[in-house]
C-alpha cells in the first residue's frame, strides 16, 4: 500500500509590534536620524499649547535605545520620528508646565529592528494623509453639539471663531451636495455658495440647475440661491431699517463667505407692507400741513411733475444765534483745510468725522424749510418718495391744471382764488381731507359711502384693465392668420389712399405698443405667456444680424409659415388701451382717435372670437373689486350672481364685501364694462354704428375722463 505523500507546512511569519512604555522626558534626546530638517519651528506654538490644554499626548515618541560601544543599552533613548512633539515637550519643561523628569507615552523599537531609524522616520511624516476638510465641518459641529462654544473650539484649533461658524455653516448644506463635495464633484467654493440660502430643496433645485448650465461660477449660485429675496442694500431695505423687519418676524438670509451687504431679505410682501405702513404715516404727517392732494411711490416716474405748476415758497429766515453758528462752523471748516490741506494721504479719522459733522450742520442750516401760502397749500399737492439711499423725498408745491384758480373778470363778484364755492354760507372754511395715494392707488379706500349712486371707473383702472384686453387680443390675432392679414390690409388701404390720418387699433409699422400702466400680475396672465412664448419660439428660428439671410429665411417659408409669422408680428401693433384724450394738437390721442381705437378693437375682438373669460380673466379685490366703490361691487354682483347673492353682502364693510363678490363672482362669467364687447351693452336689437355713442363708463369728452361731478372727478383723480 503506497503511502501518502508528506506535506511540507510553510511557516508565516508574524507581525511582532513594538511595546510601548512610559519613559523619563530627561532620558529622551533628538535623534540625528530625523528627516524633518526644514522649517522644524513651523506651528511649533499651536501645538505646544494644543498639549498643555490636554495635558497628554495624543500620538507618543517613536524611540529607540541609544546602546553603548559593546552594543549594550544606556537607559537613555533617541527620538528619530517625532521631533516637533519632543521641542513642544522641552518648551513646557522650560516654562515650568511639565516635569523635567516627567514620563511620556513612547513606542520602543527594538536595537535590532528590521528597519532603521531613518526609515522610520520618513514613513511617519509621508505615510499621513491629510483630513478631508467635509470631516473637519462635522468634527467641529459635533464638538459644539457636545457643549463646547465657537470660541473654544476656535481657541483648540487656533483658528478664530468665524472660521468655525463657516465650517459649520457648511456642514448644514443638504446631505447630497455634501456627498457630491466628497466625491470632488464640486469645488469648496461652490459648496460655500450653496450656504446663502438654507433650503434644501431650493439648494438641491438650483445644483441640478447648474448642470445644465455652462457657468457654474460661486457668484451664479448664490444669484440663483437669493433671486426670490432682496438685497439689504436695496433702498426699501433701508428705508425701514434691517432690525424693524427682523423684529417684525422677517428672516435674513446671511452669506459667512462674502461680503453681502448686510444679506437678503426673504419675505418680501412683509417688507412691502412695512414700506407701505412708513410711507403711509409720514404722508398722514404731511397731509396734516393742509395739502390737497399727496402722491406717494416708491419710485416716480420720470417725468411725474410735467404739466404741473411749481410753487415758489418763501424760506425761513435764519436766526441772529443760527448765523452766528453757521459762520463759526465755515470758519472752522476753513481752518482744518487749511491745515489738512498739504497732508499726502488720508485725514486722521477724527479729523474727518469732525469735516462731515460740520457738512451735515451747514447743509441743515443752508436749506431752510420753505413756507408756502395757505391759499396756494389748499390747491396744491406734494410727491413724497424714496432716493437710491433709501432716504425719504417730500417734494412739495405742485398744482395740477384741473386745479388752478379761475381767473376771474373785474366785477364779477367772485373770489380770485377759486376756493369758496366749497366753503359755508357763513364764511366759514370747509374742511378738506387731503387725498393720498400710494403707487397710484387711494391710501384708504373709502369704507362707507353715503351715494349708492354709480360712479365712473377710476381712469387708472380702465388703462390697466384695457392692457389686459390688449394682450388678449395680441394672442387672438396672432392665432388668426386671416383676421392678421385683413386687419393690416385694411390699416394699409386706409393709409395708402389717404383716407385717414389718425392711427386706429392696428398700427401697421408694427412697432410694440409699451403698456406703461399695468398690473403687475398681467405677464403672468395666459395670453401674456403664450405671446411671450410664441416670440422665443420665432427668436430661436429666425436668422439675426444678416439681412440677406433673413430675406432668404423668409422668402424660404411655406405659406403657412409665412402667415404665422404675419400673424405673430401684426399682433404686436395692437393698441386697445384707453388713455386720456388730448384735445391739443401733439403728442397723445384725440377723443375721436381713441373712439376709433376702441369700435376697431372691438371688432378685432368679434373676429377673432375673443372673450376674456376664457383667456383666464376673473374679478378679484385686487384687479377690480378693491378699487370701485361698494356701489360698483354690488352692481358686479347683482349681473354676475343675481340678487340674492347681492344681498348676502350688501352689509359689509368694503373689504369684505369685496372679499366675498370676488368668491361670488369667480365662475360667474361677469367682465367690467372695459373688458366686454361694445355691442354687449346695448340693445341687441340695435345694429352698431361707427359713431355710435361709448359706454358709460368711458362717456364723457372733459380732461379727467369720464364725466363725474366734482367729487366723482376727485375720486378718479385719487386713482392715477
Amino acid at each position: 500500500m503506497a503511502k501518502a505523500a508528506k506535506t511540507t507546512k510553510r511557516s508565516v511569519p508574524m507581525i511582532v509590534f513594538s511595546r510601548a512604555r512610559d519613559i523619563p522626558f530627561n532620558r529622551i534626546r533628538l535623534s540625528d536620524s530625523n528627516v524633518r530638517e526644514t522649517d522644524v519651528e513651523a506651528g511649533l506654538d499651536e501645538l505646544t499649547q494644543d498639549i498643555d490644554r490636554r495635558e497628554d499626548l495624543i500620538q507618543g515618541l517613536n524611540v529607540r535605545a541609544i546602546l553603548d560601544a559593546d552594543g549594550n543599552e544606556t537607559g537613555d533613548f533617541e527620538t528619530p520620528a517625532g521631533g516637533r512633539r519632543y521641542r513642544s515637550i522641552a518648551r513646557l519643561v522650560t516654562a515650568g508646565r511639565f516635569p523635567a523628569d516627567g514620563l511620556v507615552p513612547c513606542i520602543v523599537k527594538k536595537a535590532d529592528a528590521k528597519t532603521s531609524a531613518v526609515d522610520d522616520s520618513l514613513a511617519e511624516n509621508v505615510h499621513r494623509l491629510a483630513l478631508h476638510p467635509l470631516d473637519q465641518f462635522r468634527a467641529f459641529k459635533r464638538m459644539v453639539e457636545s457643549g463646547m462654544s465657537t470660541e473654544e473650539v476656535a481657541a483648540a484649533y487656533f483658528t478664530t471663531p468665524r472660521y468655525v461658524e463657516q465650517r459649520l455653516r457648511l456642514s448644514t448644506v443638504s446631505p447630497k451636495l455634501l456627498e457630491i463635495y466628497a466625491g470632488e464633484g464640486m469645488t469648496l467654493a461652490m459648496l460655500e455658495a450653496f450656504t446663502v440660502n438654507p433650503d434644501h430643496a431650493r439648494q438641491e433645485q438650483v445644483w441640478e440647475a447648474t448642470q445644465q448650465s455652462y457657468n457654474r461660477q460661486p457668484w451664479h449660485i448664490r444669484q440663483m440661491l437669493t433671486q426670490t429675496t432682496v438685497p439689504a442694500s436695496d433702498k426699501r431695505a433701508r428705508f425701514v431699517g434691517i432690525d424693524a423687519y427682523v423684529a417684525a418676524g422677517g428672516p435674513v438670509l446671511r452669506d459667512l463667505f462674502e461680503t453681502d451687504d448686510g444679506g437678503w431679505l426673504e419675505d418680501v410682501p412683509l417688507l412691502d407692507r412695512l414700506v407701505s405702513d412708513k410711507l403711509k404715516a409720514m404722508a398722514d404727517a404731511v397731509a396734516a400741513e393742509g395739502w390737497k392732494w399727496i402722491s406717494v411711490d416708491i419710485s416716480l416716474p420720470y417725468g411725474h411733475d410735467h404739466g404741473l405748476r411749481g410753487l415758489t415758497g418763501t424760506g425761513v429766515e435764519l436766526t441772529d444765534e443760527e448765523r452766528a453758528t453757521r459762520e463759526a462752523l465755515r470758519e472752522e471748516y476753513e481752518r482744518i483745510e487749511a491745515e489738512y490741506g498739504e497732508v499726502d494721504g488720508d485725514l486722521p479719522e477724527e479729523i474727518d468725522q469732525r469735516l462731515g459733522e460740520i457738512e451735515t450742520a451747514l447743509d441743515e442750516l443752508e436749506n431752510r424749510p420753505v413756507i408756502y401760502d395757505p391759499a396756494d397749500i389748499a390747491r396744491a399737492g406734494v410727491f413724497i418718495s424714496i432716493d437710491r439711499d433709501g432716504d425719504l423725498v417730500v417734494d412739495r408745491g405742485y398744482v395740477r391744471p384741473e386745479d388752478e384758480a379761475p381767473e376771474v373778470a373785474e366785477g364779477d363778484g367772485a373770489e380770485a382764488d377759486g376756493e369758496t364755492g366749497g366753503d359755508d354760507p357763513d364764511g366759514e372754511p370747509a374742511v378738506r381731507r387731503t387725498t393720498i395715494t400710494i403707487g397710484g392707488q387711494p391710501a384708504e379706500p373709502e369704507e362707507e359711502e353715503e351715494s349708492e349712486a354709480i360712479k365712473p371707473l377710476p381712469e387708472r383702472l380702465v388703462i390697466e384693465l384695457t392692457a389686459h384686453r390688449t394682450v388678449a387680443l395680441r394672442n387672438a390675432v396672432a392665432g388668426n392668420p386671416h383676421v392678421a392679414m385683413t386687419a393690416l390690409l385694411h390699416r394699409l388701404v386706409l393709409d395708402t389712399f389717404g383716407e385717414r390720418s389718425f392711427p386706429g387699433c392696428v398700427e401697421a409699422s408694427v412697432r410694440k405698443v409699451y403698456l406703461s400702466v399695468q398690473e403687475a400680475d398681467l405677464k403672468d396672465s395666459p395670453s401674456a405667456k403664450a405671446v411671450t412664448e410664441r416670440e422665443q419660439a420665432w427668436k430661436g428660428d429666425i436668422p439675426f444680424g444678416d439681412d440677406e439671410a433673413l430675406w432668404a429665411w423668409i422668402d424660404g417659408l411655406d405659406d403657412a409659415s409665412r402667415l404665422a409669422l404675419l400673424a405673430h408680428c401684426v399682433s404686436y401693433g395692437i393698441n386697445a388701451l384707453f388713455e386720456r384724450p388730448n384735445p391739443h394738437s401733439g403728442s397723445g390721442v384725440s377723443q375721436h382717435g381713441l373712439d376709433q381705437r376702441l369700435r376697431e378693437a372691438d371688432r378685432l375682438a368679434r373676429a377673432t372670437g375673443l372673450d376674456m373669460v376664457d383667456v383666464g380673466w376673473r374679478p378679484t379685490a385686487a384687479n377690480y373689486l378693491g378699487r370701485v366703490t361698494k356701489a360698483r361691487i354690488l352692481e358686479a354682483v347683482r349681473e354676475g350672481a343675481g340678487e340674492q347673492a347681492t344681498q348676502l353682502i350688501d352689509h359689509l364693510k368694503k373689504g369684505d364685501m369685496a372679499k366675498e363678490g370676488e368668491r361670488l363672482l369667480a365662475d360667474s362669467g361677469w367682465l367690467p364694462e372695459p373688458l366686454r364687447l361694445i355691442g354687449d351693452d346695448a340693445a341687441a336689437d340695435q345694429p352698431a354704428e361707427e359713431d355710435a355713442a361709448l359706454p358709460e363708463f368711458l362717456a364723457g369728452g372733459d380732461a379727467d375722463g369720464p364725466a363725474a361731478s366734482d367729487d366723482e372727478t376727485a375720486h378718479a383723480v385719487a386713482a392715477e
